[in-house]
C-alpha cells in the first residue's frame, strides 16, 4: 500500500515542472495579454487601463471585420472540402489498391511541407504571368483566365484551394486508419445483405469514425484560426485587404503599426470565439456521454 502511494506521488512530483510550465507559458502568457488589452500600449507595454476602448476601436475597424469574413469563408471551406476529399481518399486506399504505400506516401506529401512552401508554389502556379494561365496561352488557349489569386471575389478561395491541397492528406491517414479497425463482420453481413459499399462507408462506417472525424476537424479548425503563413506567402492579405486574415491583423498591428494594445484586443476576440465554439462541443462528445445513465426500474 504504501508502496503504490509512494509511487503515485512519485509520478506527480516529475509531472509537476511540466505542468508548471504549461500552466505559465499558457495561462500566464493568455492572462497578460487580456490585460494588456484593456491598457493603451503602443510599441511598449503599459499600465493605463482604458476600458473598453481598443474593443471600440476594433469593431470599428472594416479592415478586422473584412480578416473576420475571410476566416469565416476559408475555414468553412477548408474543413468541409479537407474532410470530404480526405474520406474519399480513405475510402479510395482501403479497396486494396495496388502500390498502397506510394499512393499514400504521394497524398500524404503536402502535409510535410510548411505553409510557406505550399504559398509560395500555389502563388507561382496561379500568377498569371507564369503559372497555370501563361502555360495554357502557350497551348494556344488564348482565351483562358486562370488569374484568379489577383481577383478580389476569388483570391480567398485559391487560399482555401491551397489549405485543401496540403491538409487533405493527413485527414484521409487519420480516417484510413479508422477504417481499417472496422469489425470485418461488419463487411461480410453488408456484402450478404446485399448492401452497396457505398451505402455501407456512408451509412455503416462514417459513424463509427466520428471520434476520427472529431479529431480532424479540431485540427483543421486550429490550422484555420492560426492561418497567417499561407496568407503572407500567396497574397500577402491582397489584392488590397481581399485574403486579410485576423492572425496577419494581429501580426499587423504588433510589430508594424506599432499598437500592441489593439493586437492584444483581437487576440482576446479570438480566443474568447475558439473557447465558445470549442469548450461546449469537447464537453458533449466527451464528457457528457460518460455520465452514468440513472437506474430504471
Amino acid at each position: 500500500m504504501r508502496s503504490h502511494w509512494t509511487r503515485g506521488w512519485a509520478v506527480y512530483a516529475a509531472l509537476a515542472p511540466a505542468a508548471l510550465i504549461a500552466a505559465f507559458v499558457y495561462i500566464g502568457t493568455l492572462v497578460w495579454t487580456v490585460s494588456i488589452s484593456f491598457t493603451s500600449s503602443k510599441l511598449l507595454p503599459n499600465h493605463d487601463f482604458v476600458g473598453w476602448q481598443q474593443y471600440f476601436r476594433l469593431f470599428g475597424d472594416g479592415r478586422w471585420r473584412v480578416s473576420v469574413a475571410n476566416l469565416l469563408i476559408y475555414g468553412s471551406l477548408f474543413i468541409a472540402v479537407s474532410l470530404v476529399l480526405g474520406f474519399l481518399l480513405a475510402i479510395a486506399i482501403d479497396q486494396k489498391v495496388r502500390n498502397e504505400s506510394t499512393l499514400r506516401t504521394i497524398y500524404l506529401y503536402p502535409q510535410g511541407m510548411s505553409f510557406i512552401v505550399t504559398g509560395l508554389i500555389w502563388q507561382w502556379m496561379m500568377n498569371p504571368q507564369l503559372g497555370l494561365q501563361e502555360f495554357a496561352h502557350r497551348l494556344g488557349w488564348s482565351e483562358a483566365k486562370l488569374d484568379w489569386i489577383i481577383d478580389p471575389d476569388l483570391a480567398i478561395l485559391v487560399l482555401a484551394v491551397a489549405g485543401v491541397w496540403q491538409a487533405s492528406g493527413l485527414v484521409m491517414a487519420i480516417l484510413l486508419a479508422g477504417l481499417r479497425g472496422v469489425d470485418h463482420e461488419l463487411w461480410k453481413a453488408s456484402r450478404i445483405d446485399g448492401i452497396p459499399r457505398w451505402r455501407f462507408y456512408l451509412e455503416v462506417a462514417l459513424p463509427l469514425l466520428r471520434p476520427m472525424v472529431v479529431t480532424a476537424t479540431v485540427l483543421l479548425a486550429v490550422a484555420a484560426v492560426k492561418v497567417y503563413d499561407l496568407v503572407v506567402a500567396m497574397t500577402n492579405g491582397g489584392p488590397g485587404i481581399a485574403t486579410e486574415v485576423p492572425a496577419k491583423y494581429v501580426m499587423e498591428y504588433l510589430f508594424r503599426r506599432a499598437n500592441i494594445g489593439l493586437a492584444a484586443a483581437a487576440c482576446t476576440v479570438l480566443v474568447v470565439t475558439v473557447a465558445a465554439v470549442v469548450v461546449p462541443w469537447v464537453y458533449v462528445e466527451y464528457f457528457r456521454s460518460r455520465k452514468p445513465q440513472p437506474a430504471h426500474g
